[in-house]
Formats: structure tokens, C-alpha cells, sequence
């Protein structure tokens, strides 16, 4: 037996068969066809055609002539040259020597003399860079226009209020001196008393500061923040004694009686 394959025998395989003939459906037309094939034709130019395109042969009759090509000017109407009269109409002849001035407003003004009697003055200027820049001496800060103040040298009111004050303040710790020495409250001090007194304060002051210089770097508690403070407060009451002791001469101190 040959190797080509042969389907099965069978009885039904000899029964006729009927052709089966399928039925296509109707190709799609579009209903909008006909306008299209008539827009395409309308818009077809005529250079993609076969050839050349048909265009109306010239005339024998219409040929070119020199100049024909270039373009022309507007032809001249009556406006234009009515226009072309009014400037070109001529001036007025120049008025003689003995002709009379129109009348206008005379002055009795010479302004060739004022001109010259009085000139016009430069004003001060200075040069304040190597390229030569100028700029008004006036505004640059260099001349004394406060001189020219209705105030200038005279005392201000503030320091007069002040000395007021300090002089009325000494009149009144006299009074006070006065009376308290009519009295007999109050004790003069000598000026080797006063200055004794000066000394302790002062070596007063020196204890301390010295105390002050030996607090710590490190001031992070309650109790070291007064202790500096107290110290604070009392080298600056110290000073005050001291300023006070070696500014007035005579000086009064109440007599402390038991």
C-alpha cells in the first residue's frame, strides 16, 4: 500500500449533494456621492488637465507697444490744479523803507539797556568727579547756609529749661539746709571729713567690686542672678556717694540724735 491517505468509505458518500450558492449583500453607496463627484469636478484647475490649459488666443490687433507696461499717472482734474495755484501763489513784496509800521502796543521799556546794565550771573558750580560733572555749589552741602538761620548761636531752649531747673533745684536744698541748720539737725562737714568720707566710699566700692569680679562665668540659678544683682545696685549707689561727695564742697548731713 502506497503512504497517500484516503477518507473512510461509507454509503452516505454516494448520495448526491446539493449546491449550496451563497448570496452576497448589495455593495454600500453612499447617497452623497453624486455631490461629491460634482464638487470635485467644479474645483478641478485647469493646469491638471492633459496639456495646456484652454485659454482665448490674443488678437493680432493687440499687440505690445513701447511703454505700454509701465505704469501711468493720474490724469489732472480741476481740483489738482486749483490746489497746485494756492501754493505757488506768490508772498507779499517786502514792505519799503519809508512804509509806516502797523500800529501795535508801544513800552517805553529799552531792553538793549537793561540787557547790558544788568547781566546774568553764572551760578556756582563745582566739579566733583575726574570727567568733569558738574552740580550746584548751593545744594551740594558745602556752603554754611545754616548761618543764615533766625536761631543760629543762640542758646536752645532745652538747655535753658535745665539750668532753670537745676537752679531752682539748688535754691530749694539751700532753703532746706538753711532751715534745718536754724534748727541745729544738720552738720557742716569739713573738707578733711568730707574727703575721709570720700575714701571709704571708695574702699567700699573696691571690696565690692572685688567681690563682683569673683563670681562665676556661669550665673544659671535663682540665688547667683540676685546676688550679682545686689552687687549691681550697690557699686552704682556707691558711685552716686562718691559723685555727689566730690561735686559740692559744703555739704550738710543730719545729726543722728539718741
Amino acid at each position: 500500500m502506497s503512504g497517500v491517505l484516503h477518507p473512510p468509505e461509507s454509503v452516505y458518500n454516494l448520495i448526491p449533494k446539493e449546491e449550496v450558492h451563497t448570496q452576497k449583500p448589495p455593495m454600500y453607496m453612499s447617497k452623497f456621492r453624486p455631490l461629491v463627484v460634482l464638487e470635485k469636478k467644479s474645483t478641478k484647475d485647469a493646469m491638471r488637465t492633459m496639456g495646456p490649459a484652454k485659454v482665448e488666443v490674443p488678437s493680432p490687433d493687440k499687440y505690445l507697444k513701447k511703454h505700454s507696461k509701465e505704469p501711468k499717472l493720474p490724469e489732472k482734474t480741476q481740483c489738482s490744479k486749483e490746489v497746485r495755484h494756492i501754493y505757488t501763489t506768490r508772498k507779499p513784496a517786502v514792505p519799503a523803507r519809508t512804509d509806516n509800521p502797523p500800529m501795535v502796543m508801544h513800552t517805553k521799556r529799552d531792553f538793549i539797556k537793561t540787557t547790558t546794565l544788568v547781566p546774568m550771573k553764572p551760578q556756582p558750580t563745582f566739579v566733583d568727579t575726574k570727567k568733569g560733572h558738574k552740580q550746584r555749589l548751593e545744594n551740594s552741602g558745602l556752603v554754611p547756609k545754616y548761618i543764615k538761620k533766625k536761631d543760629y548761636g543762640e542758646v536752645p531752649e532745652y538747655l535753658l529749661q535745665r539750668s532753670e531747673e537745676e537752679q531752682r533745684a539748688q535754691e530749694e536744698y539751700d532753703n532746706f539746709v538753711k532751715e534745718q541748720k536754724e534748727q541745729g539737725a544738720m552738720k557742716h562737714l569739713s573738707d578733711e571729713e568730707r574727703q575721709a568720707v570720700v575714701e571709704g566710699l571708695k574702699k567700699s566700692w573696691d571690696e565690692v567690686h572685688h567681690e563682683y569680679q569673683g563670681l562665676s562665668l556661669v550665673i544659671d540659678t535663682l540665688s547667683k542672678k540676685a546676688h550679682k544683682a545686689r552687687l549691681e545696685v550697690a557699686m552704682k549707689q556707691l558711685e552716686n556717694d562718691i559723685n555727689l561727695f566730690e561735686r559740692f564742697k559744703s555739704i550738710y548731713i543730719p545729726i543722728t540724735r539718741t
